[in-house]
């Protein structure tokens, strides 16, 4: 029964993490999570009430498997901060969790980005398209795919879901929480990425978690792949507009992103440098092919883009009357 199953997340302070553990805890599985500071995340965790929150480092395999025995799925949702040090964190990590599977047993699952893929896999990526990414970041996204598949063939069960670019009321560390619009204040102008007439896909990162957690019910093969579309724009400028009804101002200004500076500080900042090399997803239009996910579960969790943007402006603390919220779709 779902409800004897035990979850663990390695990343559950994070965006995603965050929402997958609060979706599994909705379908009464016992969540634990792995942090090194846990009586001071346990009194951060507002909304996050039920967690059980174990001390450990996810660079650590010993830390992790002993975290996660006896749990059914092992959640990796751990991310090096701030774009640094990609290659010495992130497959370490992922292998921490990978021992942790093969010692319990569990189900891996792993978020997957877009990152993977080069414009020659452009406008609509399926499951199946070639990954061939411009980017060091995307390379190491891609080699953690691989090592998950790898796994799998020795006995390591494993879930990816690719979504596009994430926003929710917890996602901070986001191109919308840290690009579009500024966290924590009231929002008084857009910084809009790429051109506006260039398609774009978000996803909304409680939808995302729901179709992980209902896609945990199904019967799942060893190693699974899934696209997420989320929300598509046919214009990309659409989610800026959406921010202007839900706001409640339709002469909110549409700016365009100061790539400038990022150019001129990258030479002495690092995540610059990182945030650079993913421009040109914001070239081209980019899609992702949902019909492998619609075809499993019937239809994929979609929250009305006025509605999730009003969520997440508020968890951002930059709604300023939670009255003025759009009821259009």
């Amino acid at each position: 029964m779902t409800s004897e199953r035990t979850a663990f997340i390695v990343g559950a302070t994070g965006g995603i993490g965050s929402e997958v553990a609060t979706a599994l805890l909705r379908r009464g599985w016992r969540v634990r999570a792995l942090t090194r500071r846990p009586t001071e995340v346990a009194e951060q965790a507002s909304g996050r009430l039920g967690i059980e929150w174990i001390r450990g480092d996810a660079m650590a395999a010993a830390d992790v498997t002993a975290a996660a025995q006896g749990s059914h799925l092992i959640f990796h949702g751990a991310n090096p901060p701030r774009y640094e040090n990609w290659a010495g964190l992130a497959l370490p990590m992922l292998e921490s969790s990978i021992a942790a599977a093969k010692a319990s047993g569990a189900r891996i699952v792993f978020p997957g980005t877009v990152y993977n893929f080069g414009p020659d896999a452009f406008p609509l990526l399926s499951e199946r398209s070639p990954q061939r990414p411009l980017t060091r970041k995307g390379q190491i996204r891609v080699d953690m795919e691989r090592r998950l598949e790898a796994a799998a063939a020795a006995g390591v069960r494993t879930l990816i879901v690719r979504a596009g670019d994430y926003f929710g009321p917890r996602a901070g560390n986001s191109w919308f929480s840290q690009g579009l619009i500024s966290s924590g204040r009231p929002v008084r102008s857009i910084a809009y990425p790429g051109p506006h007439t260039v398609g774009h896909t978000w996803a909304y990162l409680p939808d995302v978690a729901e179709t992980i957690a209902q896609l945990l019910e199904r019967d799942l093969g060893a190693f699974e792949v899934f696209h997420f579309e989320g929300h598509w724009f046919e214009r990309g400028v659409q989610i800026a507009e959406a921010v202007r009804r839900v706001v409640g101002n339709p002469r909110l200004p549409i700016r365009s992103f100061p790539w400038w500076a990022l150019y001129a500080a990258s030479p002495f900042v690092a995540m610059f440098r990182e945030i650079i090399e993913m421009r040109y997803l914001w070239r081209e239009p980019l899609r992702l092919d949902n019909a492998k996910l619609k075809g499993f579960l019937g239809s994929e969790p979609h929250t009305p883009i006025d509605q999730a943007i009003a969520t997440t402006l508020r968890g951002l603390g930059c709604l300023e009357d939670p009255a003025l919220v759009s009821t259009a779709a």
